[in-house]
């Protein structure tokens, strides 16, 4: 039987997210950074319960999320199993990357600068949230009619 991919689950019961998004999530972000990759197994629900104490049907849900979004395959007595990633353009795994090494270098500054982690991850959110909206000369908005924009606090 194939080993499970060096992946751990942290459950945060604070967060206010659901524990199963929490797993989807985390997956996720472990397909985009290329710690997870297609052929790796996820860890068993018993694997999971143990090591965070929560439900096991919980773990289940979360599975079967992802596999509904076709990034995972559930293997009858074998496991669930990686099948596709998720990352950027060519391919490059997102912890290799020269744009990594430039945020790497961004965060030291902004530690340096005295910004806490909260506040540096706010404000990268916010600039994410600028650059990634949607030009309303190129692009349909996607809002529904009526809808006002919302404006942040930074």
């Amino acid at each position: 039987m194939a080993e499970s991919a060096a992946v751990e689950f942290r459950i945060d019961r604070r967060s206010g997210v659901a524990t199963y998004l929490q797993i989807v999530q985390q997956t996720k972000q472990a397909l985009r950074l290329g710690v997870l990759e297609p052929g790796d197994r996820l860890p068993t629900a018993r694997e999971v319960v143990e090591a965070t104490a929560i439900n096991p049907n919980t773990v289940l849900k979360a599975y079967r999320e992802l596999e509904r979004e076709g990034l995972v395959e559930a293997r009858r007595g074998l496991g669930t199993f990686v099948r596709r990633t998720l990352g950027g353009a060519g391919g490059a795994s997102a912890s290799d990357s020269p744009l990594r090494t430039e945020l790497a270098d961004w965060a030291r500054r902004a530690r340096s600068a005295g910004l806490e982690k909260d506040d540096a991850s706010a404000l990268f959110a916010a600039v994410l949230d600028s650059t990634y909206q949607p030009d309303s000369t190129n692009q349909p908005d996607s809002r529904h009619k009526g809808e006002q924009d919302r404006g942040q606090v930074l």
